[in-house]
């Protein structure tokens, strides 16, 4: 029997709840169980659907379902707090942040690598969660440290992942923000000094915007601790508004750039220079200088005091010393040192040129005959002569007398050292006493190119090709836009038969001293020795500049590819427009007649080339009287008299040339006096003799290779041979 209720009577609708002391109604929840609670009841719709019913029903489920979420979560914030781990979480950011700026600024100075720094910062990111549970588990109290009391809520486990789970996401989010970001602030210690801007009215104080930056070059580069770029390689960007400052960094491998102007109106000088950071093109500092003439090399010791100090580079108290002491006190005679040095390093090496260096580092020491820098300079231009294009006595004893007196005057003058070693490996060949100069220079001068260059060319003498490499490559680093450098790094690279990366040091070459002729032919050389392609060699020729051609280097070129070429008529007028009678050729001095036998005597020309041999023999034995010690000039007359038929002498000749320049004692020009002499017994007829040379030239370092020997005329003697055939097969299979 059912029962109704006074409401079910009344019309009403009630539903029973999970807690026995709420009614839930159609439209309300009533509370029996409140004290003076009425109940206030609505007539239920008999006309409102069923289903209206359940979703009430439902939306009161979802909305307790949020009320009891909501209230974890202000449960686990009030935990949190409770338990001061906002406190740790906000200490552990501070300090974490400190560490990483503090670190991002020590690390360069003490030249730790920049994963170190992204090691600091995960670590600090892994210990953030450990840092947080710590906390939730542990209180400082004045008592010590002691485990928080647990809250009686309960709940303590989905507390505990809440956290970590908490600490693992802000750990993650920081990392991918700060790490791919993370790197280092580091000091560059390198440096390029671009040319300074001349200001002045005069032009003609050009020189003196130069001799500024020269010196200031000058002090850098002796700071050990400092790469500092050397002044060929700047001289480039004279007047280059174009670039910027990152461009020219990327291009010498240097993290900073000094710019500057001079300004020069009587005594009066005025300097402004700036300090670019050369991997944001942002500005360091700059200053501004007014004084005195007298008082420009305090500008430039102040100046380079700074910079080091900029970059961070520990000045050894020797470094002081040398920063503290001009190189004279005479600018007018510091000016002339500067238009020297200029003569005197260019690429080429022209006599005219080197000559000019000669006489201006006279003029220099004229003024301050106490100008120890200026003697040193003059022996080395005097020791350049005698090895190019003047090896005489008188030659060498000079520059012997210049070095030493620079080493009187200011012992211990880095170029001083330099400029005796160079004595010794150019006037001696004493590749020891050289090299032991080289390395005394090379400590006072960590940034000179030419220090590590010399050692470079006496090692490849010695047969050390893998350390004379090294050494060129590093010189390479210190001027990278040095003409010279690269064409002696491109030749090593070259004698071992190393075409493909000889070429591209050749193109750099070409690249940083467009108008080169030593750039240009030796690309030309590649070219021939390396594939025999005279269309690039005859290229290349082309695109040096016209203009008269003192020393005779270009015209023997010309005449060398053309005679490849077999145009002989046309290499015939090349040599004749050559109007001096000796042509410093690469080999060494050639007499202009023998040249033209030989050309003479390929188009049949007999009588003709005959006239001509006896004129060169006359000018090659004046040539050997000169300087009777000198290897190529002796072989040069040996190859004069075996034209001339004069068998024994020519051979006599020959194998006295290579007495005194044996490949034992010179693995880089010992090659060249060897082929000198093969080529004798092929034109006399001694064949087994030009083959058992040849044997040995087409594996050696420097020596002959196989598209050079197909293609040259000189061999024509020995071509018929199947020895030729079978020695020219084995080198291109190599």
């Amino acid at each position: 029997m059912k029962v109704e209720t006074r409401a079910e009577k009344a019309g009403l609708t009630i539903r029973a709840r999970r807690r026995p002391d709420e009614w839930r109604t159609g439209h309300r929840v009533c509370r029996a169980s409140e004290p003076g609670a009425v109940a206030s009841l609505e007539p239920s719709r008999s006309e409102e659907p069923a289903e209206s019913s359940v979703a009430a029903e439902k939306g009161s489920t979802r909305l307790e379902g949020d009320e009891s979420n909501s209230l974890l979560m202000t449960g686990f914030f009030e935990e949190v707090q409770r338990r001061k781990v906002y406190r740790v979480a906000a200490a552990y950011i501070v300090a974490g942040g400190f560490l990483i700026q503090i670190a991002s600024a020590a690390f360069p100075a003490w030249e730790l690598p920049n994963w170190s720094l992204r090691l600091v910062i995960a670590l600090l990111l892994i210990g953030f969660p450990v840092a947080l549970i710590l906390a939730w588990a542990y209180d400082v109290t004045p008592q010590g440290i002691r485990v928080t009391p647990a809250s009686p809520s309960g709940r303590r486990r989905r507390n505990v992942v809440a956290l970590v789970a908490t600490g693992v996401a802000i750990s993650a989010i920081a990392g991918f923000f700060l790490l791919p970001r993370s790197s280092a602030h580091r000091i560059h210690k390198s440096i390029a000094v671009l040319p300074f801007q001349n200001l002045s009215d005069e032009k003609e104080n050009a020189y003196f915007a130069d001799g500024i930056q020269d010196d200031i070059l000058t002090n850098l580069s002796k700071i050990s601790d400092l790469k500092v770029i050397s002044r060929t390689s700047v001289m480039s960007y004279r007047s280059d508004g174009t670039r910027s400052a990152r461009e020219i960094g990327k291009a010498l491998g240097v993290g900073a750039i000094l710019e500057g102007s001079v300004r020069r109106v009587g005594n009066r000088v005025r300097v402004n220079v700036q300090l670019v950071d050369a991997v944001n093109d942002q500005h360091l500092w700059a200053e501004d200088y007014d004084r005195d003439l007298t008082d420009v090399f305090a500008i430039q010791t102040d100046l380079a005091q700074k910079i080091a100090s900029s970059l961070q580079a520990k000045l050894a108290p020797s470094d002081k010393v040398r920063l503290d002491r001009p190189p004279t006190l005479n600018p007018e005679a510091y000016l002339l040192f500067v238009q020297a040095h200029d003569y005197a390093n260019r690429s080429d090496h022209f006599s005219d040129g080197v000559s000019r260096g000669e006489q201006l580092y006279e003029s220099a020491i004229k003024l301050d005959p106490n100008f120890a820098e200026a003697f040193a300079g003059l022996s080395m231009v005097d020791s350049w002569a005698y090895h190019s294009f003047d090896p005489t006595a008188a030659r060498k004893d000079k520059a012997r007398a210049a070095a030493e007196k620079a080493l009187q005057l200011e012992p211990g003058l880095p170029e001083g050292h330099l400029a005796l070693g160079f004595s010794y490996y150019y006037g001696d060949r004493d590749y020891a006493r050289a090299l032991e100069q080289f390395e005394i220079a090379k400590l006072g001068l960590p940034n000179a190119a030419e220090a590590y260059m010399a050692i470079g060319a006496i090692q490849r003498r010695q047969g050390k090709w893998k350390e004379s490499t090294e050494n060129l490559e590093r010189a390479a680093v210190l001027d990278p836009k040095n003409a010279s450098v690269l064409n002696n790094l491109g030749a090593n690279y070259l004698a071992e038969r190393n075409f493909e990366t000889a070429g591209e040091t050749f193109d750099r070459a070409i690249v940083a001293s467009p108008q080169s002729f030593a750039s240009h032919g030796f690309k030309a050389a590649w070219a021939v020795l390396s594939t025999g392609d005279l269309g690039v060699a005859e290229k290349q020729l082309a695109l040096v500049p016209r203009g008269p051609d003192l020393d005779g280097g270009i015209t023997s070129a010309r005449v060398w590819v053309l005679t490849l070429q077999r145009k002989f008529s046309e290499a015939l007028q090349v040599v004749q427009q050559f109007h001096s009678e000796v042509l410093n050729a690469y080999e060494g001095p050639c007499p202009r007649a023998f040249l033209e036998g030989v050309l003479y005597r390929f188009q049949g020309e007999e009588l003709k080339a005959q006239a001509s041999f006896e004129q060169a023999r006359t000018v090659a034995e004046r040539l050997v009287r000169e300087t009777p010690g000198d290897a190529p000039r002796r072989a040069m007359l040996g190859q004069v008299l075996a034209a001339l038929g004069q068998k024994n002498a020519a051979i006599a000749e020959g194998k006295r040339a290579a007495e005194l320049l044996p490949e034992s004692e010179d693995a880089f020009g010992g090659p060249y006096i060897t082929g000198a002499l093969a080529q004798i017994y092929a034109r006399t007829g001694e064949h087994d003799e030009a083959f058992r040379l040849l044997d040995h030239l087409i594996e050696a370092p420097n020596g002959v290779t196989a598209a050079l020997l197909k293609l040259d005329p000189a061999w024509d003697p020995l071509r018929g041979d199947p020895r030729f055939q079978r020695l020219t097969d084995r080198s291109s299979k190599r």
